[in-house]
Protein backbone atom coordinates (compact mmCIF):
# COMPACT_ATOMS: atom_id res chain seq x y z
CA UNK A 1 0.00 0.00 0.00
CA UNK A 2 2.59 2.34 1.11
CA UNK A 3 4.23 1.98 -2.32
CA UNK A 4 1.58 2.53 -4.48
CA UNK A 5 0.85 5.63 -2.58
CA UNK A 6 4.72 6.67 -3.14
CA UNK A 7 4.37 5.63 -6.78
CA UNK A 8 1.25 7.90 -6.95
CA UNK A 9 2.95 11.05 -5.51
CA UNK A 10 5.86 10.67 -7.91
CA UNK A 11 3.01 10.36 -10.83
CA UNK A 12 1.25 13.21 -9.98
CA UNK A 13 4.88 15.46 -8.75
CA UNK A 14 5.98 14.30 -12.29
CA UNK A 15 2.31 15.95 -13.89
CA UNK A 16 2.44 19.29 -11.97
CA UNK A 17 6.29 19.68 -13.02
CA UNK A 18 5.36 19.06 -16.50
CA UNK A 19 2.52 21.39 -16.19
CA UNK A 20 4.30 24.01 -14.68
CA UNK A 21 6.93 23.64 -17.52
CA UNK A 22 4.33 23.67 -20.49
CA UNK A 23 2.61 26.72 -18.67
CA UNK A 24 5.97 28.97 -18.58
CA UNK A 25 6.00 30.28 -22.33
CA UNK A 26 2.80 31.73 -21.88
CA UNK A 27 3.15 32.45 -18.02
CA UNK A 28 6.23 34.73 -18.99
CA UNK A 29 4.63 35.87 -21.99
CA UNK A 30 1.54 37.42 -20.72
CA UNK A 31 3.60 38.59 -18.04
CA UNK A 32 5.90 40.62 -19.73
CA UNK A 33 4.45 41.71 -22.71
CA UNK A 34 0.84 42.08 -20.98
CA UNK A 35 0.55 42.72 -17.28
CA UNK A 36 4.13 44.80 -17.00
CA UNK A 37 2.76 47.01 -20.06
CA UNK A 38 -0.53 47.65 -18.60
CA UNK A 39 0.78 48.67 -15.56
CA UNK A 40 3.41 50.78 -17.11
CA UNK A 41 0.83 52.41 -19.15
CA UNK A 42 -1.45 53.13 -15.87
CA UNK A 43 1.81 54.75 -14.50
CA UNK A 44 2.40 56.69 -17.87
CA UNK A 45 -1.43 58.21 -17.58
CA UNK A 46 -0.55 60.42 -14.59
CA UNK A 47 2.64 61.96 -15.93
CA UNK A 48 4.20 64.38 -18.51
CA UNK A 49 6.17 61.88 -20.65
CA UNK A 50 7.60 62.43 -24.02
CA UNK A 51 9.29 59.24 -24.20
CA UNK A 52 12.96 61.02 -24.90
CA UNK A 53 12.90 61.90 -20.97
CA UNK A 54 11.92 60.90 -17.76
CA UNK A 55 8.46 60.57 -17.04
CA UNK A 56 7.36 63.59 -14.23
CA UNK A 57 4.11 62.75 -11.78
CA UNK A 58 1.38 64.70 -13.09
CA UNK A 59 -1.76 63.68 -11.29
CA UNK A 60 -4.80 63.98 -13.08
CA UNK A 61 -3.77 66.44 -15.94
CA UNK A 62 -4.13 64.32 -18.49
CA UNK A 63 -7.63 63.26 -18.11
CA UNK A 64 -8.34 66.92 -17.03
CA UNK A 65 -6.80 68.25 -19.85
CA UNK A 66 -8.94 65.42 -21.76
CA UNK A 67 -12.29 66.11 -21.11
CA UNK A 68 -12.16 69.86 -20.79
CA UNK A 69 -9.80 71.44 -23.23
CA UNK A 70 -8.95 68.85 -26.29
CA UNK A 71 -11.67 68.84 -29.00
CA UNK A 72 -9.99 66.60 -30.97
CA UNK A 73 -10.15 63.96 -28.25
CA UNK A 74 -14.13 64.81 -28.42
CA UNK A 75 -14.46 64.83 -32.19
CA UNK A 76 -11.97 61.18 -32.36
CA UNK A 77 -14.84 59.64 -29.39
CA UNK A 78 -18.03 61.21 -32.08
CA UNK A 79 -16.45 59.26 -35.03
CA UNK A 80 -15.25 56.05 -33.18
CA UNK A 81 -18.82 55.72 -31.77
CA UNK A 82 -20.22 56.61 -34.97
CA UNK A 83 -18.42 54.10 -36.85
CA UNK A 84 -18.47 51.32 -34.47
CA UNK A 85 -22.36 51.92 -34.06
CA UNK A 86 -22.77 52.03 -37.92
CA UNK A 87 -20.12 49.16 -39.48
CA UNK A 88 -20.96 46.45 -36.66
CA UNK A 89 -24.53 46.35 -37.09
CA UNK A 90 -24.50 46.08 -41.11
CA UNK A 91 -21.33 43.47 -40.68
CA UNK A 92 -23.73 40.97 -38.37
CA UNK A 93 -27.00 41.60 -40.52
CA UNK A 94 -24.67 40.82 -43.67
CA UNK A 95 -22.96 37.72 -41.98
CA UNK A 96 -26.31 36.58 -41.00
CA UNK A 97 -27.84 36.69 -44.79
CA UNK A 98 -24.76 34.98 -46.52
CA UNK A 99 -24.63 32.33 -43.32
CA UNK A 100 -28.38 31.50 -44.54
CA UNK A 101 -27.53 31.63 -48.34
CA UNK A 102 -24.89 29.23 -47.22
CA UNK A 103 -26.36 26.40 -44.95
CA UNK A 104 -27.52 24.35 -48.02
CA UNK A 105 -24.61 22.34 -49.12
CA UNK A 106 -24.05 22.20 -52.85
CA UNK A 107 -20.77 21.27 -54.42
CA UNK A 108 -19.27 24.72 -54.37
CA UNK A 109 -20.31 25.65 -50.69
CA UNK A 110 -16.99 24.82 -49.53
CA UNK A 111 -15.36 27.27 -52.09
CA UNK A 112 -17.76 30.36 -51.22
CA UNK A 113 -17.14 29.67 -47.48
CA UNK A 114 -13.44 30.13 -48.12
CA UNK A 115 -13.98 32.75 -50.52
CA UNK A 116 -16.44 34.95 -47.84
CA UNK A 117 -14.11 34.13 -45.13
CA UNK A 118 -11.33 35.26 -47.30
CA UNK A 119 -11.75 39.07 -46.45
CA UNK A 120 -11.11 38.43 -42.83
CA UNK A 121 -8.44 37.49 -42.86
CA UNK A 122 -6.91 39.90 -45.42
CA UNK A 123 -9.10 42.78 -44.70
CA UNK A 124 -6.92 44.55 -42.04
CA UNK A 125 -3.83 44.59 -43.95
CA UNK A 126 -1.87 47.20 -45.06
CA UNK A 127 -1.77 46.07 -48.63
CA UNK A 128 -5.88 46.01 -48.50
CA UNK A 129 -6.19 49.62 -46.88
CA UNK A 130 -3.88 50.96 -50.00
CA UNK A 131 -6.35 49.10 -52.83
CA UNK A 132 -9.23 50.37 -50.84
CA UNK A 133 -7.65 53.97 -51.08
CA UNK A 134 -7.20 53.48 -55.00
CA UNK A 135 -10.61 51.94 -55.59
CA UNK A 136 -12.47 55.29 -53.90
CA UNK A 137 -10.05 57.78 -55.52
CA UNK A 138 -11.10 60.00 -57.90
CA UNK A 139 -9.95 58.13 -60.86
CA UNK A 140 -10.61 54.90 -59.19
CA UNK A 141 -12.50 51.58 -59.64
CA UNK A 142 -15.96 52.77 -57.80
CA UNK A 143 -16.03 56.06 -60.32
CA UNK A 144 -15.55 53.79 -63.47
CA UNK A 145 -18.11 51.43 -62.31
CA UNK A 146 -20.39 54.66 -62.15
CA UNK A 147 -19.45 55.41 -65.30
CA UNK A 148 -20.34 51.91 -67.00
CA UNK A 149 -24.12 52.64 -65.76
CA UNK A 150 -24.24 55.91 -67.12
CA UNK A 151 -23.19 58.10 -64.29
CA UNK A 152 -20.02 59.74 -65.11
CA UNK A 153 -18.15 61.48 -61.85
CA UNK A 154 -15.04 62.52 -60.33
CA UNK A 155 -16.06 62.03 -57.15
CA UNK A 156 -13.91 62.65 -54.48
CA UNK A 157 -15.03 60.41 -52.07
CA UNK A 158 -12.19 60.27 -49.36
CA UNK A 159 -11.86 63.98 -49.50
CA UNK A 160 -15.78 64.41 -48.71
CA UNK A 161 -16.55 64.37 -44.53
CA UNK A 162 -19.84 63.24 -45.28
CA UNK A 163 -18.85 60.19 -47.24
CA UNK A 164 -15.02 59.44 -46.04
CA UNK A 165 -16.27 57.70 -43.22
CA UNK A 166 -18.42 55.69 -45.43
CA UNK A 167 -15.84 54.68 -46.95
CA UNK A 168 -14.44 52.64 -43.88
CA UNK A 169 -17.41 51.54 -42.90
CA UNK A 170 -18.18 49.53 -46.29
CA UNK A 171 -14.56 48.41 -45.81
CA UNK A 172 -15.42 47.21 -42.07
CA UNK A 173 -18.96 45.20 -43.11
CA UNK A 174 -17.10 43.66 -46.07
CA UNK A 175 -14.88 41.51 -43.69
CA UNK A 176 -18.00 39.62 -42.47
CA UNK A 177 -16.52 36.54 -43.04
CA UNK A 178 -15.67 35.54 -39.18
CA UNK A 179 -18.90 36.22 -37.95
CA UNK A 180 -20.53 34.39 -40.98
CA UNK A 181 -18.95 31.27 -40.51
CA UNK A 182 -20.52 31.43 -36.26
CA UNK A 183 -23.28 32.32 -37.67
CA UNK A 184 -23.30 29.00 -40.06
CA UNK A 185 -22.08 26.97 -37.42
CA UNK A 186 -24.99 27.75 -35.18
CA UNK A 187 -27.48 27.61 -37.39
CA UNK A 188 -26.65 24.08 -38.43
CA UNK A 189 -27.33 23.32 -34.84
CA UNK A 190 -30.92 24.22 -35.16
CA UNK A 191 -32.99 20.92 -34.71
CA UNK A 192 -35.03 20.32 -38.33
CA UNK A 193 -37.90 18.94 -36.33
CA UNK A 194 -38.32 22.19 -35.40
CA UNK A 195 -38.65 23.44 -39.06
CA UNK A 196 -40.91 20.27 -39.63
CA UNK A 197 -43.41 20.83 -36.92
CA UNK A 198 -43.72 24.56 -37.72
CA UNK A 199 -44.67 23.46 -41.57
CA UNK A 200 -47.44 21.27 -39.76
CA UNK A 201 -48.69 24.11 -38.15
CA UNK A 202 -48.84 26.12 -41.36
CA UNK A 203 -45.90 28.46 -40.89
CA UNK A 204 -43.79 30.15 -44.03
CA UNK A 205 -40.41 30.64 -44.44
CA UNK A 206 -40.82 34.21 -42.88
CA UNK A 207 -42.28 33.29 -39.88
CA UNK A 208 -40.26 30.01 -39.33
CA UNK A 209 -37.16 32.76 -39.62
CA UNK A 210 -39.28 34.93 -36.52
CA UNK A 211 -40.38 32.25 -34.28
CA UNK A 212 -37.44 29.29 -34.26
CA UNK A 213 -34.57 30.72 -36.09
CA UNK A 214 -34.06 34.31 -34.83
CA UNK A 215 -34.62 33.60 -31.01
CA UNK A 216 -32.15 30.14 -31.15
CA UNK A 217 -29.33 32.60 -32.82
CA UNK A 218 -29.85 35.07 -30.14
CA UNK A 219 -26.61 33.85 -27.93
CA UNK A 220 -24.79 33.66 -31.22
CA UNK A 221 -25.67 37.26 -32.21
CA UNK A 222 -25.06 38.31 -28.51
CA UNK A 223 -21.44 36.94 -28.88
CA UNK A 224 -20.77 38.11 -32.33
CA UNK A 225 -22.05 41.79 -31.04
CA UNK A 226 -19.96 41.79 -28.00
CA UNK A 227 -16.48 40.64 -29.94
CA UNK A 228 -17.54 42.99 -32.92
CA UNK A 229 -18.22 46.08 -30.92
CA UNK A 230 -15.10 45.82 -29.32
CA UNK A 231 -13.05 45.27 -32.65
CA UNK A 232 -14.81 48.30 -33.95
CA UNK A 233 -13.51 50.65 -31.13
CA UNK A 234 -10.23 49.57 -31.57
CA UNK A 235 -9.94 49.52 -35.58
CA UNK A 236 -6.92 52.00 -36.64
CA UNK A 237 -5.40 50.19 -39.54
CA UNK A 238 -8.27 51.31 -41.97
CA UNK A 239 -8.39 54.93 -40.75
CA UNK A 240 -3.86 55.20 -40.44
CA UNK A 241 -3.91 53.98 -43.78
CA UNK A 242 -6.69 55.36 -46.02
CA UNK A 243 -7.46 59.06 -44.29
CA UNK A 244 -5.24 59.81 -41.66
CA UNK A 245 -8.57 61.20 -40.09
CA UNK A 246 -8.85 63.43 -42.84
CA UNK A 247 -11.05 65.48 -44.40
CA UNK A 248 -11.47 67.73 -41.20
CA UNK A 249 -10.75 65.11 -38.27
CA UNK A 250 -14.11 63.38 -40.04
CA UNK A 251 -12.87 59.95 -39.80
CA UNK A 252 -10.68 60.60 -36.66
CA UNK A 253 -10.55 57.49 -35.03
CA UNK A 254 -10.38 57.40 -31.38
CA UNK A 255 -7.07 54.48 -31.98
CA UNK A 256 -5.33 56.92 -34.43
CA UNK A 257 -5.46 59.99 -32.75
CA UNK A 258 -3.83 58.13 -29.22
CA UNK A 259 -0.78 56.84 -31.58
CA UNK A 260 -0.47 60.39 -33.08
CA UNK A 261 -0.56 61.85 -29.66
CA UNK A 262 1.78 59.27 -28.23
CA UNK A 263 4.38 58.98 -31.20
CA UNK A 264 3.80 61.87 -33.45
CA UNK A 265 3.27 64.72 -30.85
CA UNK A 266 5.86 62.57 -28.39
CA UNK A 267 3.13 63.01 -25.46
CA UNK A 268 2.83 59.22 -24.41
CA UNK A 269 1.61 60.13 -21.34
CA UNK A 270 -1.54 61.14 -22.27
CA UNK A 271 -1.81 58.69 -25.21
CA UNK A 272 -1.76 56.41 -22.25
CA UNK A 273 -4.38 58.10 -20.39
CA UNK A 274 -6.39 57.90 -23.47
CA UNK A 275 -5.88 54.08 -23.52
CA UNK A 276 -7.16 53.78 -19.93
CA UNK A 277 -10.11 55.90 -20.76
CA UNK A 278 -10.67 53.53 -23.92
CA UNK A 279 -10.43 50.41 -21.86
CA UNK A 280 -13.31 52.01 -19.23
CA UNK A 281 -15.35 52.88 -22.26
CA UNK A 282 -15.17 48.89 -23.64
CA UNK A 283 -15.98 47.94 -20.42
CA UNK A 284 -18.73 49.99 -19.98
CA UNK A 285 -20.43 49.14 -23.07
CA UNK A 286 -19.74 44.96 -22.78
CA UNK A 287 -21.46 45.81 -19.22
CA UNK A 288 -24.47 47.19 -20.41
CA UNK A 289 -24.48 44.11 -23.62
CA UNK A 290 -24.54 41.79 -20.36
CA UNK A 291 -26.90 43.42 -18.19
CA UNK A 292 -29.37 43.84 -21.09
CA UNK A 293 -28.52 40.23 -22.28
CA UNK A 294 -31.46 38.86 -20.07
CA UNK A 295 -34.19 40.79 -22.12
CA UNK A 296 -33.59 39.94 -25.12
CA UNK A 297 -30.79 36.88 -25.67
CA UNK A 298 -32.87 33.18 -25.10
CA UNK A 299 -31.21 30.39 -23.18
CA UNK A 300 -34.00 28.13 -22.55
CA UNK A 301 -31.82 25.87 -25.08
CA UNK A 302 -32.92 23.74 -28.03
Amino acid sequence: MGKNNKTLRQKLNTEETAGIICTLPFTFGFLAFTLVPMLMSLYYAFTDYDIKNPPVWAGLKNFIKMFTDDPRFVKSLQVTFYFALTSVPLRLIFALLVALLLLRTTKATSFYRAAYYLPSIIGGSVAVSILWKRMFAKEGVVNAILGMFGIHTTFAWLGNKHTAIWVLVVLAVWQFGSSMLIFLSSLKQIPQSLYEAARVDGSNKWQQFWKITLPLLTPTIFFNLVMQMINGFLAFTQCYIITQGKPMDSTLFYTVYMYEQSFQFNNAGYGAAMAWVMLLIIALITAVLFGTKKFWVYEGGL
